[in-house]
């Protein structure tokens, strides 16, 4: 059973019980307590002091008890705000383990939310993009091959290296878009800039890409249904690759690519920004930057890591 101090009312009948004749133990008795505190009292009135004293002396000795507040020396501060702002969690830095800060990952998470050293709005976004209730309004796919059948075919999909998870982002006006992808077992973002957002365009644009990369890499992509992805079967047959779609409605279902988007919004493809005025480079920038980022799932290993680590195992390189 959890102990209760005692409190002003029972330091009275204390009191009251003392002045009266009563022993400590019985006082205890009477009580319902122990009898340690209640000598620690009757021992205080003996010298002299009262109820009210002795409540003051206590309140004071327990306000010393527990841990001190950690503190962070200047170069450890600095360290920190250097990996937040190269987005990396209090997480991520406790658990890579570069610097000994001397505090668990909780501890550092506190000193962003009752310090003015470091700035909480500098975090990770957290919460939802989307309200409950969002219904989707884009067009949708009508003919395309189901999460059941990936389940056929790949049976080893959640485990295995080489799946993809894709999307698009679209810009200002909705006039521009950029195509992502998430491989699963590395979590390695990958962003390709396209010349429009039309079936014909995202088609194009994937078909150079897959021509630079070695022959079945990539085992599979899971799609959302958006028309742009009209043209799957064509791309699936030219480049060896299964495609696959998920449920309308059903963003977790490619929760690791939607999650990447929002970091890719973050950090530097907000929706204010017209995808047509930058160039393959700085958008391939945006998703190095997030992929030299180690991730808890991964041991704090980072994606582009565990993404060379499985490449390496295919002989490819």
């Amino acid at each position: 059973m959890a102990y209760t101090h005692l409190t002003m009312k029972e330091l009275g009948w204390i009191e009251t019980y003392y002045d009266i004749g009563y022993k400590a133990y019985e006082i205890a008795k009477k009580l319902g307590r122990s009898n340690q505190p209640i000598y620690n009292v009757v021992n205080f009135l003996k010298e002299g002091g009262t109820v009210h004293d002795y409540l003051e002396r206590y309140t004071q000795n327990k306000s010393k008890c527990g841990a001190k507040k950690k503190t962070l020396t200047s170069e450890q501060s600095q360290y920190v705000k250097h990996r937040v702002a190269e987005g990396w969690t209090p997480d991520v830095i406790i658990g890579r383990g570069e610097v000994d800060l001397g505090c668990s990952m909780r501890t550092l998470y506190r000193r962003f939310k009752d310090s003015t050293l470091f700035d909480i709005t500098t975090l990770p976004m957290q919460g939802k993009r989307k309200p409950n209730g969002h219904k989707e309004t884009r067009g949708k796919q009508g003919d395309r091959r189901t999460l059941d059948d990936r389940k056929q075919a790949y049976p080893s999909y959640h485990n295995e290296f080489g799946h993809l998870e894709g999307d698009t982002i679209i810009g200002k006006n909705h006039k521009s878009a950029v195509i992502t992808f998430a491989e699963r077992a590395s979590k390695l973002i990958i962003a390709l800039k396209t010349p429009g957002r039309k079936a014909e365009d995202i088609e194009v644009t994937l078909t150079n890409w897959f021509k630079q990369l070695p022959k079945n890499l990539f085992k599979s992509i899971t799609f959302d249904c958006g028309k742009e992805f009209s043209n799957w079967k064509s791309l699936s047959n030219q480049q060896d690759i299964s495609v696959f779609f998920a449920d309308p409605g059903c963003p977790s279902q490619r929760g690791l690519n939607e999650h990447s988007n929002g970091l890719l919004r973050k950090d530097g493809l907000p929706k204010q920004m017209d995808f047509n005025e930058v160039n393959q480079a700085f958008i391939s920038s945006v998703a190095i930057r997030r992929n030299k980022i180690p991730r808890k799932s991964l041991n704090y290993k980072t994606p582009l890591e565990v993404f060379l680590e499985n490449v390496s195992g295919l002989n490819y390189f």
